[in-house]
Parts: structure tokens; sequence; C-alpha cells
């Protein structure tokens, strides 16, 4: 494990109190791991605004099965950019409506690329990619 080193943050009472709450009701033990996780989550945001940073990618969709060549072209998609495709998992929602979940990872502007396009195809209800940076700074 990396040594710790000890900082001194000072912060308005009733901002610490809203902290407090906040970090209770997410199960957090202490404010220091909270104040990590959220350091975390800057530096990984910060690093996935370049293009070139690697990342991993969850893409969420949900989509009518009965939808014209969907399926086939989803299934198009993913195998010609097999680079970036890791998997994908098939859920079965009701009679009428899948939900797809398709893992990529590479470069960031290459799996926004690959992301978007498979969120506009035409028959998608809803999809969302979730980025996160795989690589520290």
């Amino acid at each position: 494990m990396e040594k710790v080193e000890r900082i001194g943050v000072s912060l308005e009472k009733k901002l610490l109190s809203m902290f407090d709450k906040l970090i209770a009701k997410q199960g957090y033990q202490n404010r220091s791991e909270a104040i990590r996780d959220l350091i975390r989550q800057q530096l990984s945001s910060e690093r996935l605004r370049n293009p070139r940073a690697k990342a991993v990618a969850a893409v969420c969709l949900v989509y009518d099965h009965h939808s014209t060549r969907l399926m086939e072209k989803l299934t198009d998609l993913q195998h010609s950019h097999l680079l970036q495709t890791i998997c994908s998992m098939h859920i079965h929602l009701d009679a009428h409506d899948c939900m797809e979940v398709v893992v990529l990872r590479g470069r960031v502007g290459e799996i926004n690329e690959v992301a978007e396009n498979i969120v506009s195809q035409k028959g998608v209800k809803l999809g969302r990619i979730n980025l996160v940076a795989a690589e520290s700074a």
C-alpha cells in the first residue's frame, strides 16, 4: 500500500454537515475514503476529456426486439469493432423489449465513435454510454 499523507481541509459547518449526511447515506465509514473517491472520480473525469486516453465503457441499450434487423445490425457493429468490443450481454425485459449491454475497450475517441453508432441505430429506444478511465495519471 502507498504511503498515506495527512492533509487538513477547512469547510463551513453547513457544508460539512451536508457532506456527512451524504456519505453516511452512501455507506462510507469515514470522510477520508469519501474524499479519496471524489478525488479519484474528478481525476478520472479529467482523463476522459482526452480522446487518446485509454478507457472502458458499458453501452446500455433498450430496444424492441421486433425492430427490423436491429439485432443483426448490433451484432455486425460489434464484429466490425472486435478490437474495441470485449463482450455483450442480452437481457429479455418483457415480451417486446430487450436490453443489450456492450462492453468496449480502447481510446476514448474510438469508444465514443463506436458507442454513438450503436445507440443511434434505428429501433433503439434508449441508449447510454458510461465511460471509465482505464489508466491512472
